[in-house]
């Protein structure tokens, strides 16, 4: 079946172009299609076309600083762990060290569990007292995880 058919849509970029589009699309750990459809999906938060795209201009410079800033937000994979024991509950306590960090969730009423994490893993996960995560227990680590 053709592309056409298929809904595929192609278009030309420069080498430039292209290295950037690339280079976002490892720092953000997705596919060049995630990053256009998000982009595309954006496009309809715009209330109008002319608002939207720059007007024609020789000058590569002047068309870039009339462009709009679109602010793509990524939705991130739901989260998916070998473990089997995954537990959902509610960061009662964070204590923070120099390196590393306890927090401590409550599973159920009275039921909590408490793990040693570095402190950068606490700041990445957004990690604060009534924030809901997860404790995967694999072995004898449990390790927290938060969608």
């Amino acid at each position: 079946m053709p592309r056409k058919e298929q809904g595929w849509v192609t278009f030309q970029t420069s080498e430039e172009e292209r290295k950037i589009l690339e280079e976002f699309c490892g720092q953000s750990q997705r596919t060049k299609t995630e990053i256009l459809r998000e982009l595309v999906r954006g496009l309809n938060q715009h209330s109008s076309p002319s608002n939207l795209l720059p007007s024609i201009n020789t000058e590569e410079e002047d068309i870039y600083a009339q462009m709009p800033e679109i602010e793509i937000s990524f939705q991130k994979k739901p989260l998916k762990v070998s473990s089997r024991n995954i537990l959902k509950g509610v960061v009662k306590r964070v204590v923070t060290g120099a390196v590393n960090s306890e927090v401590t969730l409550e599973i159920v009423h009275k039921v909590e569990l408490t793990s040693i994490i570095t402190r950068v893993s606490v700041e990445e996960l957004d990690l604060s007292e009534g924030k809901e995560a997860y404790a995967v227990i694999k072995s004898n680590d449990i390790v927290i995880a938060r969608e």
